[in-house]
C-alpha cells in the first residue's frame, strides 16, 4: 500500500514540474544524487531569498517616482531573470524581460505595472514550488518506508 502511495506522489510530483517548468528544473533535479539530496531544497531556498532581495530592491527604486534610479533596477532584473532562468522558471524570467524593457525606456507606470504582475507570478511560482518540495519529501519518506518495509 505505501508503494502505491509513493507512486501517486511522484505522479503529483511530476505533473508539478510539467505545470510549472521546462526542461530545465529536469536538468537541475538530475543533479540530485546520494552525495547531494538536498540540492534541488538547497537551489530551489537560495533562489526564493534572492529572488525576494530583489523583489524588496526593485519596489524600493520604485517607491519614489522622480529618484527613480532605471539603470540599477536593469542590474536587479537581469539578476532574476538569470536566476529564473537557471531553475526553469520561464514566465518569471519573461515578466522580467518586458520589466526590463520598461525600465529601459524611463516607464515608471510600466516599472509599477511590471511589478505588480512579477510579485504575482513569483508567489505563485513560490507556492508551486513549496508544494512540490513538500511531496517530494513525502514521496522519499514513502519509499523509504517502503524499502525498510520490503527488507524484513
Amino acid at each position: 500500500m505505501l508503494g502505491l502511495g509513493a507512486c501517486n506522489l511522484e505522479v503529483d510530483m511530476n505533473r508539478l514540474i510539467e505545470l510549472l517548468f521546462h526542461q530545465q528544473f529536469m536538468q537541475l533535479q538530475h543533479l540530485q544524487d546520494e552525495s547531494s539530496p538536498n540540492f534541488v531544497y538547497e537551489v530551489v531556498t537560495l533562489y526564493f531569498r534572492e529572488s525576494e532581495k530583489l523583489l524588496r530592491n526593485l519596489r524600493a527604486l520604485l517607491w519614489d517616482r522622480e529618484s527613480t534610479d532605471y539603470k540599477k533596477m536593469g542590474i536587479h532584473l537581469n539578476q532574476m531573470m538569470g536566476s529564473s532562468s537557471s531553475i526553469g522558471a520561464k514566465r518569471v524570467r519573461n515578466i522580467c524581460a518586458a520589466f526590463r524593457s520598461a525600465s529601459e525606456h524611463g516607464n515608471w507606470i510600466g516599472c509599477i505595472q511590471s511589478l505588480e504582475v512579477l510579485e504575482h507570478e513569483y508567489y505563485y511560482l513560490k507556492n508551486k514550488l513549496h508544494e512540490f518540495l513538500q511531496i517530494e519529501q513525502q514521496r522519499v519518506i514513502a519509499v523509504g518506508r517502503t524499502i525498510h518495509l520490503s527488507r524484513q
